[in-house]
């Protein structure tokens, strides 16, 4: 286990006291038939969501391809779907990450950049924070010539309260080497996203 990696210090028992508390707080029962169950399905369902707390996704990107052929074009995955949870108010965040980079003698599989992204996500942040951790994982380990990651999500804490407004929705990018400097290639990226 790394840094990130670690193993919960609230038990199973505590986790849905907490549940019961708060569907008391919001003014119901917990103890009536539809909801004598859920704080046992709220805490299943939150060590799910939050298992990004249990992995260190830059272990998924250390088994590389080094046969790549002399490919030295740009490798894009996207609209990889995720949700995150908002670390303000523990609410969804729903959207896709476009994920590429521009490779030196290695390649990785593709799912594992999949993998990094929803490693990242399954976590309570901010998506300032996820957009640079994802670039900053592939960059790290992989040593590319350039890393572009493009997330576009819907906040629930800003479209089903606060500020109410539906639909709307956030894009952040981080570009780092020849995607940042070249503007051929940081076009070529932003293309590829787009098109």
């Amino acid at each position: 286990m790394t840094d990130h990696a670690h193993k919960p210090s609230v038990s199973q028992a505590e986790a849905e006291a907490a549940v019961r508390t708060l569907i008391q707080w919001a003014g119901d029962n917990p103890d009536r038939e539809g909801l004598v169950e859920t704080p046992k399905r709220v805490a299943k369902s939150y060590r799910e969501l939050f298992q990004g707390y249990e992995v260190e996704p830059r272990e998924y990107l250390e088994k590389t391809f080094e046969e790549v052929g002399g490919y030295d074009e740009l490798v894009v995955l996207k609209n990889i779907r995720f949700v995150s949870f908002c670390e303000h108010h523990m609410l969804p965040v729903v959207g896709v990450a476009h994920v590429g980079y521009l490779p030196t003698d290695r390649v990785v599989g593709i799912s594992k950049l999949a993998r990094v992204v929803r490693g990242f996500a399954r976590r309570l942040q901010i998506q300032e924070k996820m957009t640079s951790d994802i670039a900053g994982a592939i960059q790290d380990v992989l040593r590319p010539h350039g890393v572009g990651v493009v997330i576009e999500a819907e906040h629930s804490c800003m479209t089903m309260r606060g500020v109410d407004v539906p639909g709307a929705s956030l894009s952040t990018s981080c570009l780092l080497g020849v995607v940042r400097e070249d503007p051929r290639t940081r076009e070529e990226f932003l293309r590829l996203v787009r098109g």
